[in-house]
């Protein structure tokens, strides 16, 4: 019996990131995926590979999400780019007709294209919506000090005193990455489970962003969760899987490389 992953997420044209990374992700480690699609992020090559948003309509939304719970028997969910304060009631109002046994949140904050004032009702709807109804959630660094409310993060120490703040939102367990941003010659990731923290670690791959990394993070842990892992094994599985996408990335046009899932 083939194990299923649903991913809720925006789109991204050029296919390094959002839910073309998450379903390529899931193939790759064995999980056959189901996506609905909450926006439609395309780069601008005529401005500075800017971001351009567009929505989903929040009826659109909840129809997708009806059809695909109800063709499969859906109950490990990753949760990405949602967008708008409409948006994140839609999606928050059907994770709570069911019972899952896994809800993964990358906790995709401010979007690019959004007035101030609407990105903060954005962040704060996240954080009152959907936090509270995750097993796991993975901020980056700009993230994790956002939702921490730390003036900085600069050191290991202080990442995992980010994830122990946002453990309080709500999410079982906190993943807060370090990526190349962080200093030092390592990718630092801190686990935190409500009790303890897990460092893991792995050589940096450059000193650049890469596009996708996070989304394939958290689409790994996602698939490996509906595979039955715990949490900490799925973040081990998919903190190598990512690198091993790094090392082999893709570059195009873009002032961007993105990550290879098929890695």
């Amino acid at each position: 019996m083939v194990d299923l992953a649903y991913v809720i997420a925006g789109s991204e044209a050029t296919g390094g990131a959002g839910l073309q990374a998450d379903l390529k992700t899931f193939q790759q480690l064995g999980v056959y995926g189901v996506g609905t699609i909450t926006c439609i992020v395309s780069f601008d090559p005529q401005h500075d590979w800017g971001h351009r948003f567009v929505p989903i309509a929040p009826d659109v939304i909840a129809d997708q999400i009806e059809a695909a719970t109800a063709a499969h028997a859906l109950d490990v969910v990753k949760i990405g780019m949602l967008g708008t304060p409409a948006t994140i009631d839609t999606v928050a109002a059907a994770l709570r007709r069911q019972p899952w046994r896994h809800v993964a949140v990358d906790p995709v904050l401010i979007c690019k294209g959004q007035e101030p004032g609407a990105a903060l009702d954005t962040d704060n709807a996240l954080r009152s919506e959907i936090l509270p109804q995750a097993t796991v959630v993975t901020p980056n660094m700009f993230e994790a000090q956002t939702l921490s409310g730390m003036r900085s993060i600069d050191s290991v120490d202080d990442l995992a005193e980010a994830a122990r703040r946002i453990a309080d939102l709500g999410p079982r367990y906190v993943v807060a990455k370090g990526g190349v941003e962080l200093p030092g010659d390592d990718a630092v990731d801190v686990v935190y489970d409500g009790t303890d923290v897990t460092v893991l670690r792995s050589p940096k791959v450059g000193q650049e962003r890469v596009s996708g990394a996070g989304c394939t993070l958290a689409a790994a842990i996602t698939a490996e969760l509906a595979k039955g892992a715990d949490v900490l094994d799925a973040v081990r599985t998919a903190k190598a899987l990512t690198t091993a996408g790094i090392v082999r990335r893709v570059s195009a046009r873009t002032p961007f490389d993105s990550v290879w899932q098929g890695a």
